[in-house]
């Protein structure tokens, strides 16, 4: 008799902190505000505690946990962005005032007439972790934000989904509605174009837009819940992509009545939404045991990066530095937890560096599906170390980030920054100094030159990327986007 194999619920927040959960002992205002739920998930199985997303931002990431190859074998480098948003965050920074930061420098030979938003996609050459997923009789289920991309042949019915309930548009709520408190931050140039440019709009398999049944996050839950009930009998590998806690800041009257007074007006709204998100990943835990699910589903918790500092709450990827939108252990360090009762013991703890492209050969292993042999996976399978029956290998120990010439290596403890587009390097012991403070990148010549010789042997046959990057933005790494810029305050330059 065939062996069922284990349904599968992957759920991917946008933009979580890694003090954004209590799990880790932090939490958003000092632990105020509890996430019970995702605690619990993490107990009752592993803790990756040296989880990374693919990149600082958002798709790219995406593409690599969908693939589970990196940016040098897809070309899927930088992040697609509406038309219209490079120039507006160009007029923004033009009115800055001087700093030593440089200006943000926009790429003449890439616009939106050039290239439209809608025709950056994974192309369909690719095979996603859907497709893989399908040969085995997976029901293949994806709700929420997608992002990689919006014409006919890049939407996740294209890319192996059976079914998609897609994010329309990113208006959590009407701007408007009784329900909704809304944060609006006046300092970013990111946040006043999301809100000129979002509606509260969903779609089905491709269809036209719609009006969401509720508050986005507690909306896509119910539609979660049912897509549990109704494939029931049969393998469901479900992707719910929550767009929670990403801006634009919206949280409903009752989640902000329940978090409290704290804080400022932004940060209060912010917790409403992680008290959101805990509260769906909750509901959809009960649903899994109500139904018999529970033991034989597998259930991954992850982000697709770290917080940005451009929403101004400072704690947010405490104790580490950095944000979104930098390679530093906070814009990639996310939290990863994998529940699977019959496999994993609760409070299973892996410590070994693993990375969102580790995901699809650790899922189609789970599902007894074999990986493709015209062409090379980069991810490894981190099952074994999560079973307690082996470890986790890389080939040289190491996992690489990139955006244009801003790259990255970490191998054993040792993490490399070079920022090409400025001439900098950055060399830290993780091991002693997980918070990468001291530059040893001076005093540790020999492990600079050998760390850069792996960045060389990495890009060696790398394709190019699918499109030019349109801007290049200075990043502040120990300040929000609010905070009053100071000399000597240290920056990368972000190619997107």
């Amino acid at each position: 008799m065939a062996t069922v194999p284990p349904n599968i619920v992957f759920i991917l927040l946008d933009d979580l902190g890694y003090n954004d959960i209590t799990t880790f002992g932090g939490g958003i205002a000092g632990g105020r505000v509890p996430t019970p739920n995702i605690d619990k998930l993490a107990a009752q199985g592993a803790i990756f505690s040296q989880a990374y997303s693919g990149t600082g931002t958002c798709a790219p990431s995406r593409a690599m946990l969908m693939t589970g190859r990196y940016p040098t074998r897809t070309g899927f480098e930088f992040t697609p962005t509406p038309n219209g948003m490079t120039s507006a965050l160009a007029a923004f920074a033009s009115g800055r005032r001087k700093t030593h930061l440089p200006d943000l420098q926009v790429n003449p030979e890439i616009n939106d007439d050039i290239l439209p938003f809608k025709d950056k996609g994974l192309p369909g050459s690719e095979i996603t972790i859907a497709e893989l997923l399908k040969q085995r009789g997976y029901h293949t289920v994806h709700i929420g934000k997608w992002h990689l991309g919006n014409r006919k042949d890049f939407l996740p019915n294209a890319q192996g989904f059976d079914e998609s309930l897609l994010m329309h548009s990113g208006l959590y709520l009407p701007e408007d509605d009784p329900q909704a408190v809304n944060a609006k931050l006046d300092f970013d140039p990111i946040d006043k174009f999301l809100w000129a440019a979002l509606s509260f709009a969903a779609s089905y398999n491709g269809g036209a837009p719609f009006k969401p049944g509720g508050y986005l996050t507690d909306w896509w839950t119910d539609e979660t819940l049912r897509v549990i009930e109704a494939n029931r009998n049969r393998p469901l590998f479900l992707h719910l992509a929550h767009w929670a806690p990403h801006t634009p800041l919206q949280a409903t009257k009752a989640d902000f009545e329940a978090v409290g007074e704290f804080g400022t007006h932004r940060e209060r709204v912010y917790a409403a939404m992680i008290r959101a998100v805990d509260r769906s990943i909750g509901r959809v835990m009960d649903k899994l045991a109500a139904e018999g699910l529970a033991d034989n589903t597998i259930v991954v918790l992850s982000s697709d990066n770290g917080a940005p500092g451009y929403i101004g709450i400072p704690e947010v990827n405490a104790p580490l530095r950095g944000w979104k939108v930098t390679l530093f252990e906070g814009g990639i360090r996310v939290p990863m937890f994998v529940k699977w009762p019959q496999r994993i013991a609760p409070g299973t703890v892996v410590k070994t560096p693993v990375t969102h492209v580790d995901l699809f050969p650790s899922l189609a292993a789970a599902a007894g599906v074999p990986l493709p042999r015209d062409r090379v996976i980069d991810g490894v399978n981190f099952l074994p170390a999560a079973f307690g029956t082996g470890s986790v290998t890389r080939k040289d120990d190491a996992i690489f980030w990139q955006s244009g010439a801003y790259r990255v290596v970490r191998a054993g403890d040792w993490k490399l920054h070079v920022d090409g587009n400025q001439q900098k390097t950055w060399l830290f012991d993780l091991g002693a100094d997980p918070g990468e403070r001291n530059n040893l990148a001076v005093k540790q010549p020999q492990k600079v030159a050998e760390l850069k010789a792996l960045l060389v042997a990495h890009h060696a046959n790398a394709v190019p990327s699918l499109w030019p990057h349109s801007l290049i933005s200075p990043i502040l790494l120990d300040k929000t986007l609010d905070q009053p810029v100071t000399d000597g305050d240290e920056y990368v330059l972000w190619p997107n």
